[in-house]
């Protein structure tokens, strides 16, 4: 026989749940948190994990090969977010 198991349910007032949606943030949004310099070092070691999981996939030992897009998107978007500094700074 199952034992049924009670979830108790916390209504979460109008505070916690703004609260909570200001913690998640966004992949862009913690890349801008970072140094154009800790961006431009992240980037190279993107850069260099992509080369890997290119080398495994033509192998053939790459298991998830939906990595590859995750990290060519990860460059592209702090590629975007160094060419927004720039073009805010002039």
């Amino acid at each position: 026989m199952k034992a049924k198991l009670k979830t108790t349910e916390k209504k979460l007032t109008k505070k916690e749940i703004e609260a909570a949606k200001k913690e998640r943030l966004s992949a862009a949004d913690k890349v801008r948190k970072l140094e154009s310099s800790e961006i431009e070092k992240k980037i190279l070691d993107l850069k260099q994990e992509l080369f890997n999981l290119r080398f495994q996939a033509a192998v053939g030992k790459l298991e998830n090969t939906a990595q590859l897009n995750k990290v060519k998107k990860e460059i592209a978007r702090m590629y975007t977010i160094l060419t927004e500094r720039t073009k805010a700074n002039g």
